[in-house]
């Protein structure tokens, strides 16, 4: 940083300050907020640090940002002073344990949110550790937390990095408030609090928020979770717990939550409301430079912003309910969206850009086909309660239909300038072929695949499929028909790319087996495939520590043995040289050896190969 202030940028003037010389440029003798982040600075609407920031500066507060201090010591904290109302905590746009560490516990050697891609810029646990420095230097500045990892770790939680179960992190944190969730309303409600002089011990009432108490008679009409040490001494509890918190999360009809969590009872209270669509404009509206700060140019960037500058948000929320995924816990179910002439707007944006070629990369969200709620009924009453949109089935309620979505894509691709607009953002094709009412899947595959499409079976075992809340095998199989159908008719030579996951709970060797064989007889090959990493807050990390499904009770088997998790990843890949060993000794111990030998459908081409006598 000392670099960057003896070679000034003007360009820096764009951008909120990072230091004392950015306050003295604007007249600043102390900051209202400072935002502390373990993501490099990017100023761009993918980065929650910046649309935090942006939010309280257009609110009318002075914000500085911090990003990833050395936490060795405390001189990076206080570098723009005490900040007058509160210290604003977020790991960044991931978890910082998944950003430091594989499925398999490997540290990875690179960061796509750090300079240069450098690793080693954030310590683990990055919200603890940056509380932590806050409370050194400040021991009574209001602290908030949020972000994802806050988020999904608010109440008690299981840590596969640790093989553990945690407190919440508000009570390990030593921070005042935790905002979880889309945090723009909380935040909105807790900045204009404190400015009127609120003592932040008093703010307990804003939804998306939790917050701490000694005396659980604060909460008295929050539903009683199992204490922490209940839940860490025992799985069946932890499963129950873990039901009744997945079951709450809902702005309508949800309630507050109480669990002990030791010295400290953490309440929960509703999540907050969906946002409308004037201020999902004014959020996405804001004066975003698009741009990593120029402290970072020497190093070359931040590769994370490479693959978002040009893509534009057009919702948030997921009604999918993919067991492994923990969107439904963080963003949520109902679909918050953007206006087109928002969007339309920001697509115009980018021809200002200096090297934006005429290529928007990716409109979409979440799931980048879900532009609207699934049905009427979420908007008077939420989500239902223990029921799925679209597993076993589409429910009856269930409107499909892109017309909103394709009148979105048509009006961007008319923009003067925009050569093409993509679809990158995942899409659900049981949707697609649930929407009788549109042709968006040749309006997709026209216009909007860059020469291969994505989609995410997951898998194709109903053993596996059923705990995945994922279509069964015969819709996947529909798909992929009729999108090579569509592209044949068009005359265009464009693949899928499939995502495929290994030993998620259900998993054995049989079932990777049969998804071997699906991928061999598909003429798919997966260019990656993700193994299992269980991340706090899904029903799938749920499975994974207790065994048992919490919805339904049921046991769930779980592939933990780092061998047999090596053998369904190699499956998965069977064709690749390195992985055929590997694949020979999961064939056997699965009992096919039928498919080791020379014949087309062996996954394993070894001549003369002699298959055990089964008695």
């Amino acid at each position: 940083m000392e670099k960057a202030k003896k070679d000034y940028k003007p360009e820096r003037d764009k951008f909120l300050p990072i230091d004392r010389e950015d306050m003295q440029k604007r007249d600043w003798e102390e900051l209202d907020f400072l935002v502390i982040s373990g993501d490099a600075y990017v100023d761009h609407p993918s980065f929650g640090h910046a649309i935090i920031s942006r939010w309280l500066e257009k609110l009318g507060f002075r914000v500085g940002i911090i990003a990833q201090p050395d936490w060795r010591s405390t001189d990076d904290f206080k570098r723009m002073g005490r900040p007058r109302l509160g210290v604003m905590v977020t790991a960044g746009n991931l978890d910082s344990m998944l950003n430091h560490y594989t499925a398999s516990g490997k540290k990875r050697k690179t960061d796509p949110y750090s300079p240069g891609g450098a690793g080693g810029l954030r310590p683990d646990r990055a919200t603890i550790v940056y509380c932590n420095r806050v409370r050194e230097l400040w021991k009574d500045v209001p602290l908030i937390i949020g972000g994802i990892e806050a988020s999904l770790r608010r109440m008690a939680h299981y840590d596969y990095w640790g093989n553990d179960v945690r407190r919440s992190i508000l009570a390990d944190s030593r921070a005042d408030l935790l905002v979880f969730g889309m945090g723009e309303l909380p935040v909105t409600e807790i900045a204009r609090a404190l400015s009127e002089g609120r003592e932040v011990s008093q703010i307990r009432d804003v939804p998306g928020t939790c917050w701490k108490t000694h005396d659980p008679g604060n909460a008295a009409d929050a539903v009683l979770l199992p204490s922490f040490e209940e839940v860490r001494s025992d799985k069946k509890v932890f499963a129950q717990a873990f039901k009744k918190f997945y079951l709450e999360q809902n702005h309508s009809r949800g309630n507050r939550l109480i669990q002990d969590q030791g010295a400290w009872n953490v309440v929960q209270n509703r999540p907050a409301r969906p946002m409308t669509e004037k201020e999902m404009d004014k959020v996405y509206n804001l004066p975003y430079t698009r741009a990593a700060h120029p402290s970072y140019d020497e190093a070359g960037g931040v590769p994370a912003l490479e693959e978002v500058r040009f893509s534009i948000t057009s919702h948030r929320g997921c009604f999918g309910e993919c067991s492994f995924c923990a969107i439904a816990m963080h963003q949520g179910r109902i679909i918050q969206t953007r206006s087109d002439k928002s969007m339309i707007e920001e697509a115009s944006s980018f021809k200002k850009m200096k090297d934006f070629k005429g290529y928007v990369h990716d409109v979409g969200g979440p799931t980048a086909n879900f532009v609207v709620p699934s049905c009427p009924d979420q908007e008077k009453k939420g989500t239902c309660t223990g029921k799925s949109c679209l597993y076993p089935g589409p429910c009856k309620k269930l409107e499909a239909d892109h017309t909103r979505y394709i009148g979105l894509l048509r009006k961007l691709r008319e923009i003067p300038g925009i050569k093409k607009v993509f679809i990158r953002s995942g899409l659900r094709y049981d949707y697609i072929l649930e929407d009788k009412k549109t042709e968006f899947l040749d309006e997709l595959c026209r216009y909007h695949v860059s020469g291969q499409l994505k989609i995410a079976p997951e898998h194709v075992s109903p053993a596996v499929l059923k705990f995945m809340k994922k279509v069964p095998r015969n819709v996947t199989v529909e798909f992929i028909e009729a999108y090579r159908k569509k592209n044949r008719e068009l005359g265009l030579k464009q693949f899928l790319v499939p995502y495929f996951m290994s030993s998620h709970p259900g998993s054995t060797l049989k079932e990777a087996v049969d998804l071997a064989e699906f991928i061999r007889d598909s003429g798919l090959r997966p260019e990656q495939v993700q193994d299992f990493t269980p991340t706090p807050g899904s029903v799938s990390t749920c499975m994974y520590y207790t065994g048992i499904d919490p919805m339904t009770g049921e046991d769930v088997y779980v592939p933990r043995d780092h061998e047999e998790r090596n053998m369904q990843r190699s499956l998965l890949q069977y064709w690749v040289p390195e992985n055929a060993g590997t694949v020979k000794k999961a064939l056997i111990k699965a009992g096919r050896e039928d498919l080791i030998g020379n014949d087309s459908k062996c996954l394993v081409q070894e001549h003369g190969f002699r298959r055990r006598m089964v008695k």
